[in-house]
């Protein structure tokens, strides 16, 4: 590039060397603007797929709850049926079902969208102000 800001006159080479040196660097970035273009097109790619991945992934999560939901949300309400209180708190739900948090959510979320209004959740009202409480709405 030193070479550019030199004037063409205080050059000790040929002209024709000079332009052969330009074209060759002309030709070299050329083909690097082409690899990148090809490198941007594959990302390209890429992206559309994993945003095709994702899109697929939600609107399995709207599909109906599976079977193993299903069977877990049932637990859960006999479950409180059963409590005369008809409430647990989740930590409580997470030992009798033997599940993780992640399970839990999935499984409360089952239940309480196949009982609309048959259940709702509240923080503890003693104690651990982070707990949360499952409880059974008289029908």
């Amino acid at each position: 590039m030193q070479l550019l800001a030199e004037p063409i006159e205080a050059a000790p080479q040929p002209l024709q060397v000079r332009i052969d040196f330009l074209e060759s660097i002309i030709a070299r970035q050329s083909e690097k603007i082409t690899a990148l273009e090809a490198t941007a097109s594959h990302q390209e790619e890429n992206l559309l797929i994993q945003l095709r991945l994702i899109h697929e992934l939600k609107e399995k999560a709207k599909r109906s709850p599976g079977k193993t939901e299903l069977s877990r949300a049932e637990k859960i309400e006999r479950y409180l049926a059963a409590r005369p209180d008809h409430k647990a708190t989740f930590e409580t739900l997470k030992g009798y079902l033997q599940i993780d948090n992640v399970r839990l959510n999935e499984a409360i979320t089952t239940l309480m969208s196949t009982h609309p209004g048959g259940y709702t959740i509240q923080k503890a009202q003693t104690g651990d102000k982070r707990k949360k409480i499952l409880i059974m709405l008289p029908k």
